[in-house]
């Protein structure tokens, strides 16, 4: 992928155990770069491992070339299984996606509710 990553607005966050910054992605003649390439260009930016590196809200703006988005590099894989949302690390693979469609598992859901104690569904 040939293009520029700058980051701004850097910050270590010792209780989430990451560091936090926003990406400013420069790619021009390119329509998008993938959360994949920007994965391992900002893991040797920092001299980590491309599995702590979270990317995430990637905005293109309007005439293309220009991207930006936010970034967290954890210190280890367990502080990001532990703080990122479910949804982020099913999308790198550290998680499995709920099975069943939303309304069955709304419908198991209301069904726990009836059952009073401590056998559910």
């Amino acid at each position: 992928a040939d293009c520029t990553l700058r980051t701004r607005k850097f910050m270590t966050n010792r209780l989430l155990g990451r560091k936090q910054m926003v990406l400013d992605i420069i790619h021009p003649g390119l329509a998008n770069v993938s959360r994949e390439d920007l994965r391992e260009k900002l893991a040797k930016m920092y001299r980590t491992d491309k599995e702590v590196v979270s990317v995430f809200g990637l905005k293109t703006h309007f005439g293309g070339g220009i991207t930006t988005g936010f970034a967290l590099i954890y210190d280890n894989v367990e502080a990001l299984k532990k703080f990122e949302p479910k949804h982020r690390l099913v999308r790198v693979g550290l998680a499995e996606a709920p099975k069943g469609g939303r309304k069955q598992r709304k419908e198991k859901k209301n069904r726990a509710k009836k059952f009073r104690g401590t056998k559910k569904a």
